[in-house]
């Protein structure tokens, strides 16, 4: 007994109409699945790229005291002059208590009560310094030149703060993974039990058919396609839900200005599209095993 396309499709429909609670279910478990995976993925691509960029030019900063005196911060300036003048600073930047509140306004915004609790004169300033030589000994030596000096507050350096960076991500990218596979392993399961119940609901007929002839895989592939729909659909509708994750989580940590670190934290067209291929792909698997496992297991042909 041959199968038809149009015979394939309409009793695959059939299937999924006569029990759409569990079909919504399905597919929106498979959807957060692959959209939280999809995340963590992105996270992980984001923190690449925005330490990447501070491998060539690593830098340290040295907070100064917010009533540091003419005499103290002069000093200090002649010692970055005179690293520079030796080659061993390449630049560093003076950012007044000014400029670090308004970075502290950007950092704060959402915490209206942290912002009333500060003022400019409360704002320590800094030095940015970009040493010539990147690495992490040679910038540390620099640093610990500052550490003890008279109006310093605190020297911090960019290799603690994008370790910090990476050891935060990757516990959300972690978490997230985690989440990520009880879903899906949740996801495999509601599929198994959707087409279960479109198997019991349709016993008598498919002993009738088996009576007239039909084939393992004329009765199977209806209820295998079932499943494939719900990863297809679940795994088609994380798409949109990636990009938005991006568009509005992931760019505007990129776009701002309160963290110079991360104004590199982005995910490019290339890494989301190969996102959304290993999504793609991992939607299949997990309908392939719900259904198989289903059709396997109780459908006796």
């Amino acid at each position: 007994m041959s199968l038809k396309l149009g015979y394939l499709l309409r009793e695959t429909f059939s299937n999924l109409w006569r029990n759409v609670s569990l079909t919504i279910a399905a597919v929106i478990t498979v959807l957060v699945s692959l959209s939280m995976f999809g995340a963590a993925l992105m996270v992980g691509d984001g923190v690449d790229n925005a330490t990447e960029r501070w491998e060539g030019g690593i830098e340290f900063v040295v907070w100064l005291n917010p009533d540091i005196d003419a005499a103290q911060d002069s000093a200090i300036e002649e010692t970055l002059l005179e690293l520079q003048n030796r080659n061993q600073i390449d630049r560093f930047d003076y950012v007044d208590q000014e400029a670090t509140y308004q970075e502290f306004l950007e950092l704060f915004a959402d915490s209206p009560e942290t912002l009333e609790a500060v003022e400019p004169a409360n704002m320590p300033p800094s030095y940015r310094v970009v040493p010539t030589d990147p690495d992490a000994e040679v910038i540390s030596e620099l640093a610990s030149q500052f550490r003890e000096r008279a109006g310093v507050r605190d020297v911090v350096l960019a290799t603690e703060v994008i370790k910090e960076v990476q050891r935060t991500a990757d516990r959300i990218s972690q978490t997230t993974l985690i989440f990520s596979v009880v879903l899906v392993i949740a996801a495999v399961l509601l599929i198994l039990n959707t087409i279960i119940m479109a198997i019991s609901a349709r016993r008598r007929e498919i002993e009738v058919m088996k009576l007239v002839g039909a084939t393992n895989w004329f009765i199977r592939l209806p209820f295998m396609f079932e499943g494939l729909i719900f990863g297809l659909i679940g795994a088609g509708l994380s798409i949109p839900a990636m990009i938005f994750i991006r568009s509005y989580l992931i760019e505007p940590i990129s776009d701002t200005d309160a963290l110079a670190l991360l104004q590199g934290f982005e995910v490019s067209n290339n890494e989301l599209m190969n996102i959304i291929y290993v999504n793609l792909g991992l939607g299949i698997i997990v309908a392939v095993v719900g259904s198989a496992v289903a059709v396997s297991r109780h459908l006796d042909v």
